[in-house]
């Protein structure tokens, strides 16, 4: 039986990291099945999927030996371990609106999506605080005034509590680069458009400003360029005559809930592959 783990790496550029970081792992019986490099603007950023022998597995030798590096590479470096038969662990990021938190925890509770359980519900406000709560879900209400300490507290409640994966269901901040990265290929979002098309926060007002006759929602994984992120599934809709604003905003958001929940179902399944920026069904 395999054992696994993700290892993210980031830090100040400088050379010799990837070879220091693969020969650790090596050395201690890993095998490395991907492994994903990039830098911006002078910061390196790694994730590496690797497994183990079960024989060969020795979690705490591992982990010790990852801060160790880290240290002397004057970077950070994470391990994720990923027990055998355990269910993912995912968290749920919100904003205001409740349609699509509603529609994960209602397909996670009817076993539509029973590879993985909820375990926490972040939000830069407030107000879904009673609707997580009567879903039995811990709640945790970050400010987001300083993205950067935001962002850090966020990525603490995504370590303590283990999580896998996240869905951002309608959460209405942007993620900056060294979020993403460190949860590369498995942040998934909601978009309320047919994408690459009307980005942005306003998306339903812009093509009903334009006249758009086909409208949708489109579920993407999270990348370091707002909403241009590899698309995992689209769902649309025609926009019938004399149809006002508001209804098609409520009709969007009826798609967005059925979208976004059926790309976390394929995501779980391990149906996905991203290849070059673009995701296949395998």
């Amino acid at each position: 039986m395999k054992r696994f783990a993700t290892v993210s790496v980031i830090g100040r550029d400088r050379t010799g990291v990837v070879a220091r970081v693969t020969s650790f792992l090596f050395d201690q019986s890993a095998n490395i099945e991907a492994l994903e490099e990039q830098v911006t603007r002078g910061r390196f950023s790694m994730t590496i999927q690797a497994s183990w022998r079960s024989a060969q597995f020795a979690r705490e030798t591992i982990r010790t030996g990852l801060s160790k590096l880290g240290h002397s590479l004057g970077m950070e470096v994470k391990v994720l371990f990923t027990e055998p038969h355990r269910k993912q662990r995912g968290a749920i990021f919100v904003t205001r609106e409740p349609h699509c938190l509603n529609a994960l925890t209602t397909a996670f509770r009817k076993g539509n999506l029973d590879q993985a359980e909820p375990r926490l519900v972040i939000s830069n406000r407030p107000d879904l605080k009673p609707l997580a709560v009567k879903l039995g879900l811990p709640f945790f209400h970050i400010p987001w005034n300083d993205r950067r300490r935001a962002e850090l507290r966020a990525l603490h409640l995504l370590e303590h509590h283990e999580i896998d994966f996240a869905v951002l269901a309608r959460f209405m901040k942007i993620l900056s680069p060294d979020f993403v990265w460190r949860h590369k290929h498995k942040i998934i979002n909601v978009h309320p458009s047919l994408l690459p098309s009307f980005p942005g926060s306003q998306a339903y007002r812009q093509a009903y400003e334009h006249g758009v006759k086909i409208m949708g929602a489109t579920a993407h994984f999270v990348s370091m360029h707002l909403d241009e992120g590899p698309i995992i599934a689209q769902e649309s809709f025609r926009v019938r005559p004399g149809m006002t604003l508001p209804e098609i905003v409520a009709r969007g958001q009826t798609l967005e809930s059925k979208v976004l929940v059926r790309a976390v179902s394929l995501f779980l399944r391990k149906r996905l592959d991203v290849y070059w920026g673009v995701v296949k069904e395998v």
